[in-house]
């Protein structure tokens, strides 16, 4: 559903919409240039994810544009698209936007938007800071003043040796004054002009005065008017790449999307629609595609700049929009001047930005497996896969969980023998354990009992054909999944096996109700099944007494 315009906060939201925009104009150029689409699709992207988003997000502050994440992913899109299909690879890559944004959508009304970032912190650092990392590698060769003679990382990498061997020193020259801009500027002019903006024109301006056209690559003319439509175009033979792609997109923008709505909930002190703000990213995306715009997502940058600025409506996104369409149509000759080492220093900035330098310095400090994680994901991200590297950061991380998880519950499965036991038993019940003179067990469950405690319940039931008499507790039980459910059919069934009479003690609720879909209480007579343990020990102390 279409957002309604306030205009309650016109000033704080034309400030922070102008804002958002002088950040993003030069990012929008060094992302859609370091893509492979051109500087004009890294424009559409920003207008088109941006004010799409804000019309129909659930997030009032939040700036959407082509972000460094998104666009090493729609790089590695672009370049394996083009290599299987040169004549209609492009439209096809477009595609693959259009379809991480319907993805989105569908995401959003499955309501599953509150789950997106619910994955391991290590597994996240080591995506984000492989993508990073990505992103530094294929500026390498525009910011030495030279081209990678293959596409990507692996290009970038194995003919490093022919990329130093062809530096242009003047471009080069460019890119160091560039990044100096970028890390040197005094904090109280950033406050007031964004670095990216200072080193775009002042290097532009020395670039025009000082290099004549064909010494430096320049961004050169770009077509920005009015976008064409780019129609889906699918390959029946790249359909499973076009999709994974897809869904690698569409996750990675709400991931991304997300986790800076987060960041603008704590600024605002309000709270977002996450599934609204799915909505709105995956429309923002289908749009784009259709223009051959860049994918975008929720921008941190962008966010924060508008809401200290005064932006507290969706009507600072689409001003923000508004600005850079009037800013960009009206300075196409100016932008087609820009060197494009100027822009590979931009983009490598961002690359150093994503770097997670704060968990990258500590994860070793937390555990061995937390950092093994990481940079496991972070290696495979830059070298194999992105799903590839998020798939076995996600299974080894779970699995590390489930054990430590398993290994802490373990102490809730208790087996009770003799009065000395941790478990504090009432007088009458240790009496009852006297009388039996140890032909009683009393097996004690409680809190979550899920399938990583099965291996330490079936060494617990070996030995409960030793008894005459087992009392299992699980009346304090909060959770079972089916393999301890089924753990205990096992149990039950070697206790009728070997003639041990067995009491169960159960409350009438959701795990009892299981046990009962599943036919195990079927497996113990009504008159061995009982509410509560005093009643168990009630009825052994009657059978004592005959």
């Amino acid at each position: 559903m279409l957002n309604k315009l306030s205009f309650n906060n016109l000033r704080g939201d034309l400030f922070g919409g102008l804002s958002a925009a002088v950040i993003s104009l030069p990012l929008a150029l060094a992302f859609g240039v370091a893509s492979g689409a051109g500087a004009a699709a890294g424009v559409y992207g920003a207008i088109l994810v941006g004010l799409f988003a804000s019309l129909f997000g659930g997030t009032k502050t939040l700036i959407s544009e082509p972000t460094g994440p998104m666009t090493v992913v729609f790089t590695v899109v672009i370049a394996n698209m083009l290599a299987e299909n040169p004549e209609n690879g492009l439209a096809m890559a477009f595609t693959v936007v259009m379809l991480a944004g319907v993805f989105q959508i569908i995401l959003a009304k499955l309501k599953l938007g509150r789950y997106i970032t619910m994955m391991p912190y290590s597994v996240v650092s080591g995506f984000m800071s492989g993508i990073g990392c990505i992103l530094i590698l294929i500026q390498l060769a525009p910011l030495l003043g030279t081209t990678a003679p293959e596409p990507g990382v692996m290009g970038t990498v194995l003919h490093l040796p022919q990329i130093l061997s062809s530096i242009s020193f003047s471009e080069l020259a460019l890119s160091i004054l560039a990044l100096a801009i970028l890390f040197f500027t005094p904090k109280h002019v950033k406050k007031k002009v964004p670095p990216q903006l200072i080193a775009l024109v002042a290097l532009t301006v020395i670039a025009y005065l000082l290099f004549g056209e064909d010494q430096i690559q320049r961004v050169g003319a770009i077509n920005i008017g009015l976008p064409e439509l780019q129609w889906p175009t699918i390959d029946l033979f790249l359909i499973d790449d076009m999709l994974v792609d897809a869904l690698i997109l569409g996750t990675l923008g709400c991931i991304d999307s997300m986790l800076t709505s987060l960041i603008a909930d704590n600024l605002t002190k309000e709270d977002h629609d996450s599934d609204k703000e799915l909505t709105g990213q995956g429309i923002g995306n289908l749009v784009s595609g259709l223009f051959g715009g860049l994918p975008g997502a929720g921008a941190t940058m962008g966010t924060v700049v508008n809401i200290q600025t005064g932006g507290r409506t969706i009507l600072s996104g689409v001003f923000r929009a508004l600005i850079l369409a009037l800013a960009v149509f009206l300075l196409t000759d100016l932008l087609s001047l820009i060197p494009v080492a100027v822009l590979a220093a931009i983009a490598l900035k961002v690359g150093l930005d994503i770097l997670d330098w704060s968990f990258i310095k500590r994860a070793h400090k937390v555990s061995g497996h937390t950092a093994m994680i990481m940079y496991l994901v972070l290696i495979i991200t830059i070298f194999v896969d992105l799903i590839v590297a998020v798939g076995i950061g996600l299974f080894i991380a779970n699995i590390v969980t489930i054990e430590r998880l398993s290994a802490a519950q373990q102490s809730r499965i208790k087996t009770i023998t003799t009065t000395d036991d941790e478990l504090t038993l009432s007088e009458s019940e240790q009496a009852v354990f006297n009388k039996f003179s140890g032909k009683l067990l009393l097996v004690y469950l409680s809190g979550p009992m899920m399938f990583g405690l099965s291996r330490a319940m079936s060494r617990q039931h070996r030995v409960l054909p030793d008894y005459s008499y087992v009392v299992m507790d699980i009346s304090d039980v909060s959770f079972i999944d089916d393999t301890i459910a089924l753990t205990l059919e096992n149990a039950i069934a070697e206790t009728k096996e070997h003639n041990v009479e067995l009491l169960l003690v159960r409350r009438s609720n959701g795990i009892s109700s299981k046990l009962a879909k599943l036919g195990i209480l079927d497996l113990v007579p009504d008159s061995h099944q009982f509410s509560s343990r005093a009643d168990a020990f009630a009825w052994l102390n009657d059978i004592s007494e005959q």
